[in-house]
């Protein structure tokens, strides 16, 4: 059974069409949403799409430990609230849920923008380029694991941003293999902060915190 956990805040302009693809999955399946406090109408879109809500103090790394820790899969997949997946995508989960050498690997969808603009593709070219060079996907790709190698690693720590970060770090690069299906992410914090300026930001905030600066205070420079 596959568990699909979903971590939102104030989340209700792109749940929806994350929850649409969602539903498709595979039955039986289980799907989450692990709500950070929402102000907005989040919770509703979630049951009408026969979710179960969770409320959780809100944090992504809390939010999917919550949602982990509920879920009843012996298969996870953690996927972002304003990410929907692409054609083909139960395929080739059901494919990596079914082979055997990969109960302990982690597999991540390609990464992609609804944007057409240029900038878009360099960052997806980019991203394709961290996850397969440096084993370093995040968690706006998805991530399917099955539950005891989940386990084994002990989880989601609690941290209010570089969760998926510290997670994969875990995880390993050689147990992470990239699924042939799309992981469609909303482009509008791009859009806003410039497709030059917010990845030189990100890669700033992922500097200082293999630094060693505390999540924490890297989540305030981030909100």
């Amino acid at each position: 059974m596959l568990s699909i956990v979903i971590p939102a805040l104030h989340a209700e302009a792109t749940l929806r069409g994350t929850l649409e693809v969602s539903v498709q999955a595979p039955a039986p399946r289980d799907i989450i949403v692990s709500d950070g406090g929402s102000a907005d109408d989040t919770r509703g879109v979630a049951l009408s799409y026969g979710a179960r809500v969770l409320t959780s103090a809100p944090g992504r790394g809390r939010q999917l430990a919550e949602g982990a820790k509920s879920a009843t899969g012996d298969w996870l997949l953690f996927l972002h609230a304003d990410t929907r997946l692409g054609e083909g995508w139960q395929a080739c989960i059901q494919s990596f849920m079914e082979n055997p050498d990969n109960q302990q690997k982690v597999g991540v969808f390609r990464f992609l923008l609804d944007d057409p603009a240029p900038g878009a593709r360099r960052i997806e070219r980019l991203v394709d380029w961290r996850t397969r060079t440096l084993g370093l996907p995040y968690g706006d790709q998805g991530l399917l694991i099955s539950r005891t190698f989940h386990d084994s690693l002990g989880g989601f720590a609690p941290l209010p941003l570089m969760e998926d970060v510290e997670f994969i770090r875990r995880v390993g690069k050689r147990n992470i293999v990239v699924m042939d299906a799309d992981a469609i992410t909303s482009a509008v914090r791009y859009q806003r902060a410039g497709y030059w300026l917010r990845p030189l930001r990100n890669l700033s905030l992922l500097i200082l915190y293999f630094a060693g600066v505390s999540p924490d205070f890297l989540a305030k420079v981030y909100d």
